[in-house]
């Protein structure tokens, strides 16, 4: 697949034409169990399901399924972070923003100058204890 937001098969399908389980986790390089798990995490993912329970999954179930491998696999968010996103998306903001923003560095009152001194003062009394 050369691009997530426009998913190409070369199945001789056209682009708008329903897509087999098979046919997606070819498509995505994705095992599928793990779509059918996604289905189970991702409420708004929900492909057509004819006779015998087989799944049909329509242009913008694919769309969907880009998006939330493009999240899991490639931008590394967990499953409810991609959740979270995509539903964020859906209300009118824009999926490439993270739903929950890690910063880069621990929040702290302490600077490392602060600290450091602390550190060798526990230091020099666990050897003094140590010692004795």
């Amino acid at each position: 697949m050369k691009d997530a937001r426009h998913p190409v098969f070369d199945d001789g399908k056209e682009p708008d034409a329903l897509r087999t389980i098979g046919e997606l986790a070819a498509g995505f390089g994705i095992r599928q169990h793990v779509l059918r798990y996604w289905e189970q995490q991702f409420p708004m993912l929900r492909p057509l399901k004819r006779s015998g329970g087989r799944r049909y999954y329509r242009p913008a179930d694919v769309a969907l399924v880009a998006t939330i491998d493009r999240l899991i696999n490639r931008e590394g968010y967990t499953l409810k972070g991609a959740r979270q996103a995509i539903e964020k998306s859906a209300g009118g903001t824009d999926v490439n923003e993270p739903a929950v923003r890690v910063p880069s560095t621990p929040p702290s009152t302490k600077t490392d100058s602060d600290v450091l001194p602390a550190l060798r003062s526990l230091r020099q009394r666990l050897a003094a204890a140590l010692e004795a």
